[in-house]
């Protein structure tokens, strides 16, 4: 069998900003990024950083009621 090759390009899909922040962040999102102050071509001062970013799903989160607090 030899596959089917099309040349037509695919339908273009509109999705909606939320949407697609609902889909990043399921997954989670990793963002880095480094900066750098120098004078006359030496490093003065260096910051890395890095941030995770994800959702956090309500029903994996243990709940704690006023009756669990209250037996101390």
């Amino acid at each position: 069998m030899t596959p089917v090759e099309s040349r037509e390009p695919l339908p273009e899909r509109q999705v909606a900003l939320v949407d697609l922040l609902d889909r990043l962040l399921s997954g989670g999102v990793v963002i880095t990024g480094d900066i750098v102050l120098s004078i006359a071509d030496i490093d003065l001062v260096r910051i890395s950083l890095r941030a995770l970013i994800v959702s956090v799903s309500s029903e994996n989160r243990p709940a704690v009621t006023v009756q669990e607090r209250g037996n101390d």
